[in-house]
This record gives C-alpha cells, sequence and structure tokens, in this order.
C-alpha cells in the first residue's frame, strides 16, 4: 500500500520540515480532488484528476492508490468515465490511516 523506501528517500532528498509540508500539502490536495472527483465533469477532467493524484501518491509513496489512478487515467484519456471512484476513494483513505499511522514509527 505505502513504498516506505520511496517515503524515505523522499524525507532524505528534502529534509525532514519540508517532507512534513509536502506530505500535508499532498494529503490536503488529495481530499479536496477526491471529494470533487466526478464522472460528470468529463473525460478530460477525470483525466487530469487522476494523473494530478497519480504523480502526487507516486512522489509520497502511496503505491497501491497510483495504480489505480494509472488506470483510471487510462480509461479517461480513452473517453470512458466508467471509474470505480468508490475504489479509489477507499484506497486513499486506507493508504492515507497508513501513511499516518506508519510515520510515527518511522519518525522514532
Amino acid at each position: 500500500m505505502i513504498d516506505w523506501d520511496r517515503v524515505r528517500e523522499l524525507q532524505h532528498e528534502i529534509g525532514k520540515d519540508e517532507f512534513a509540508e509536502v506530505a500535508t500539502m499532498f494529503l490536503d490536495e488529495a481530499d479536496d480532488v477526491l471529494a470533487r472527483i466526478t464522472p460528470a465533469g468529463g473525460a478530460a477532467r477525470l483525466r487530469d484528476d487522476c494523473h494530478f493524484l497519480k504523480g502526487a501518491a507516486l512522489n509520497l509513496g502511496f503505491a497501491s492508490l497510483a495504480d489505480l489512478c494509472q488506470a483510471a487515467e487510462r480509461r479517461a484519456k480513452a473517453g470512458d468515465c466508467g471509474v470505480n471512484l468508490a475504489e479509489m476513494r477507499q484506497c486513499y483513505h486506507a493508504s492515507r490511516e497508513a501513511f499516518i499511522l506508519g510515520l510515527a514509527e518511522f519518525a522514532a
């Protein structure tokens, strides 16, 4: 679910203080995108939102979410808005919880 090697790599690259800021920004932005994302916005908007989430998820180590977003982005790019947003949201929330809990252990 979480690629902890990527988390360590990012934290090493940017430092602990910047990492905390990046993580907070990602979680806030992901919350916003997942609250608004809908097939009703059209395939292009869906593709763009999935692309954003995929990139941010990969950067922060949310591997499972990134995989779902990549598949959804491909579908939307082909004009298919039949993306399972409930699965994406569920994966994000489970990943978010694992990330937050893991950070406590990670920092110790």
